[in-house]
């Protein structure tokens, strides 16, 4: 059995690119924490508000769990003659990882315009913003270092335990219908994090910051029959030396009498993280709400350490109406 020094050691090694120039915390149900993904995928649902939440338990099998939840709101509203739409949203983060209880707390508010391309088809092109305060920190009671054994006390000069850092995040996106039918319609985007290059480091070096992210979305909604519909959605993202590409399907069956507004649609699937993590996903919609299940199966290179196992992941939503003319003729929607 491995002794708590080595594990102290393991656990710091996991940590190391985090005290550098770390690369941003995920979701397998991605899909579910759109301002997260891109700002410019901020209102397009069908609806005026919409609410919702992510939690990640991940590595339990090899370390103190990297716990990660997610909460994003936004609210749509009509500018103009043009069926033009502005959408104000909010996105919060909270991420805890390892035995030193590395954390970080995200609040970043995003706006998204979403200019319509045609008077007669849902078409639209949208450019939005995210940006806002993020703080980083960590238990230094919890650490150990060699100077420790060696000298007594930390034996680290660190300024301090935690830093603050201003965000921010633009994205551009474009979603239509397909052939003048609403229930097929699909989207695709961009978007660029950390354009601003903050600084992130505990001694304060300003040679220390986040590499900036570029993320590439797209979805596909296709009507298999009046009561099923095939949902696609796949993610790809660069962030200095690092890729990752997520993408899969949801296969929805709609429960109820009238198909137009089924009282439950069930949803089945999977997703792959590309040389990492098979993601079976559960999901089931009751108007307004939705909940989703994921987990990952690791099938990476770590897969003898961690057993196979990976990330259970739990997403609640809510979206809906709240004006009375409960919907638009035309309107971003997915």
């Amino acid at each position: 059995m491995p002794t708590r020094f080595t594990i102290y050691v393991f656990i710091l090694l996991l940590a190391g690119p985090l005290f550098t120039a770390g690369q941003d915390v995920h979701f397998s149900q991605f899909f579910e924490a759109p301002l997260w993904r891109n700002p410019s995928l901020a209102g397009i649902f069908t609806g005026d508000v919409r609410v919702q939440a992510v939690y990640r338990d991940q590595w339990n099998s090899v370390t103190d769990a990297y716990r990660t939840g997610s909460v994003n709101a936004e609210y749509k509203m009509p500018v103009g003659k043009q069926n033009d739409f502005v959408t104000l949203g909010l996105q919060a983060l909270y991420d805890r990882a390892g035995t030193i209880g590395w954390t970080s707390v995200h609040m970043l508010p995003a706006l998204n315009y979403h200019k319509s391309l045609s008077a007669e088809r849902n078409r639209y092109l949208s450019l939005g913003f995210m940006g806002g305060w993020v703080q980083r920190y960590f238990d230094p009671g919890k650490m150990t270092t060699n100077s420790q054994y060696e000298n007594g006390g930390l034996g680290e000069n660190l300024l301090n335990n935690r830093y603050n850092y201003l965000d921010g995040s633009v994205g551009l996106s474009y979603n239509s219908n397909l052939n003048y039918q609403p229930e097929n319609n699909f989207y695709i985007g961009v978007a660029y994090h950390h354009f601003n290059r903050p600084t992130a480091s505990f001694y304060r070096n300003n040679q220390i910051g986040l590499h900036p992210k570029w993320v590439f979305s797209g979805g596909l909604r296709l009507g298999v029959s009046d009561y099923a519909y095939l949902t696609l959605q796949g993610d790809h993202s660069r962030q200095g030396g690092h890729t990752e590409t997520l993408l899969g399907t949801l296969y929805g069956i709609k429960l109820g009498e009238d198909p137009d507004k089924p009282a439950y649609t069930l949803h089945g699937g999977a997703f792959l993280r590309w040389n990492d993590a098979l993601v079976p996903v559960l999901k089931l919609d009751y108007p307004p709400f939705s909940v989703a299940f994921s987990y990952d199966v690791n099938i990476s290179k770590l897969r003898p350490s961690s057993y196979g196992r990976g990330g259970f992941e739990m997403s609640v939503t809510y979206s809906g109406f709240l004006r009375r003319n409960e919907g638009y003729l035309l309107c971003p929607r997915f």
